[in-house]
């Protein structure tokens, strides 16, 4: 194995305020409180009793998603004092994309770097489910999309079954993956009875055993009980913190940044689990009053519903984060790149809840480069950026461009070079002669280069013509590396990557989360 780095900017679509932030050695203050350089986090402060009642849920739930020795040993360690290194994601079909072992891999680097636990939150309140309900596998030339069809009803996607309709997906797993230990897990942890959450955490658990990865669904009674303080926060001085958030948004705009999470003065930091029908609704404010969907509520009902079903109020993206480290002694949080940005706003409310800030640090960023798509890449001396910044058309005009015969290439670069040194003497000429007949023949020479280009393009299609295996290589190296114009992480499923190097490429993915590239890698396995 061996890796190429890469500046992170090298993916497209990547918000200003993430580059500016993971591309710089001091911190990008106010908004974040460390540079993503840091090595050295203090450990956070925490109430005895409720690290001890979130050790016991831990415990518990853990064990419940077939945890084995090394994760009821971190548990214990974290019992005992220790801080957590934490990532987290929403919960997603056989896994989801490849971020999300480079999210754990990095927490779990960290950790052992730092002698914190590693701790993976599901995001299973979040009611997106055309997020989660599908994975994208690869086929011999294609990539296949495995699709778990449910009524989108906006319940928390972590606690909807299954079903029925699970089982010809996991026919399609078996088809695409092979057997093997990973289709094993799969096939375990993805029954009809287990919801979206119960399954991915018993996959996750599995994937990472060995390493003592701990899992968190944090949705339940219990574990938003020992949140209520940061809900309670956001219901009485909700105007206070939407004051805070605003000027951040000023602030951000202000430095020619945007605010990654709209902040309405209507707005709140809160859903409401509707306890009719189940679904997640945004919690609307006005003045005292309260509203989610046809409903209307008084800060007294909202605050009676937080001491009798605490699980019925659900933070929302920018509050997220703070319930998260109110419940854990989190020392540092592994995010992507949209978790990051949105770090910038929720700092205000860690100040003004929690009195302190978690660091924020991304995650491994990479491409996993396989053995054969190697052999294309250096055939055509090919590297990845070559792939992430041009169209497949337009790289496959250059290597077309690049097949032609000497004897071609020699002609149209003579006759190129030969119109060019004529049209500019000409051009120049008539220049002189009038600056109106001048622009005009301007005009003219770039018709006449313009169709001089035509001439070198008609060259390079004539050779992809000719050499099929040109468009093939090409159509291979964007389907493997920037599928759809995306990045790999973000499409290709990550059991795809497990079930084909098997048992070591987790340690492999661990060692590569340090920070030597602090940008985006190419992986090659």
């Amino acid at each position: 194995m061996h890796t190429e780095c890469y500046p992170i900017s090298i993916l497209p679509r990547l918000s200003r305020l993430f580059l500016d932030y993971a591309e710089s050695r001091q911190p990008l203050t106010p908004f974040y409180t460390s540079s993503p350089y840091g090595h050295q986090w203090t450990p956070p402060t925490q109430d005895p009793a409720i690290r001890a009642r979130v050790s016991d849920l831990l415990e518990a739930q853990n064990r419940t998603f077939g945890a084995g020795a090394p994760t009821l040993e971190n548990i214990a360690r974290l019992r005992q004092g220790a801080p957590a290194i934490v990532t987290g994601q929403q919960v997603t079909l056989f896994g989801g994309p490849l971020f999300t072992l480079f999210k754990a891999a990095t927490a779990i680097r960290k950790a052992k770097d730092t002698g914190a636990v590693p701790i993976f939150w599901l995001a299973t309140e979040d009611h997106d489910l055309d997020e989660a309900d599908h994975v994208v596998l690869p086929a011999r030339h294609e990539l296949q999309t495995l699709r778990l069809t449910h009524e989108a009803n906006n319940r928390p996607v972590g606690t909807i079954p299954l079903g029925p309709g699970i089982r010809p997906l996991l026919d399609q797993a078996a088809e695409l993956l092979g057997p093997g230990p990973v289709l094993d897990a799969i096939e375990a942890a993805y029954t009809p009875d287990a919801t979206f959450a119960q399954a991915f955490a018993r996959l996750l658990t599995s994937i990472f055993a060995e390493q003592g990865l701990i899992v968190i669904d944090a949705s339940a009674h219990d574990f938003h009980a020992l949140g209520a303080p940061v809900l309670r926060h956001a219901i009485e001085p909700a105007a206070e913190l939407e004051s805070a958030l605003l000027e951040r948004s000023k602030l951000l705009e202000e430095r020619g940044y945007h605010a990654q999470v709209l902040v309405a003065p209507s707005s709140s930091l809160l859903f409401l689990i509707d306890e009719d029908t189940g679904a997640r609704l945004a919690l609307k404010r006005k003045n005292a009053h309260w509203t989610a969907g046809k409903k209307s509520y008084s800060t007294e009902d909202l605050l009676a519903i937080l001491d009798s079903a605490p699980e019925r109020l659900s933070p929302n993206a920018l509050l997220r984060p703070v319930f998260q480290d109110f419940l854990l002694p989190t020392a540092a949080y592994i995010g992507g790149p949209a978790e990051i940005s949105y770090f910038a706003q929720s700092q205000v409310l860690y100040d003004a809840i929690l009195g302190r800030t978690t660091p924020v640090i991304p995650r491994l960023s990479a491409t996993l480069v396989e053995p054969a798509v190697a052999t294309v890449l250096a055939s055509h001396e090919v590297q990845l950026d070559d792939i992430l910044h041009s169209h497949p058309d337009q790289l496959a005009q250059r290597l077309g461009a690049r097949a032609i015969p000497i004897e071609g290439k020699r002609k149209l670069a003579s006759a190129g070079n030969a119109l060019d040194e004529e049209l500019t003497s000409l051009t120049q000429w008539m220049h002189q002669l009038d600056p109106g007949l001048g622009r005009s023949a301007d005009v003219s020479a770039s018709k006449m280069r313009y169709q001089m280009n035509r001439l070198r393009r008609l060259a390079a299609n004539y050779q992809l013509q000719t050499e099929a295996s040109l468009r093939r290589h090409i159509d291979a190296l964007y389907l493997n590396l920037f599928p759809d114009q995306h990045p790999q992480e973000r499409i290709i499923g990550a059991a795809a990557f497990l079930a084909r190097y098997g048992d070591g490429f987790i340690p492999q993915l661990i060692e590569q989360a340090a920070q030597e590239c602090p940008g985006h890698k190419a992986i090659f396995l």
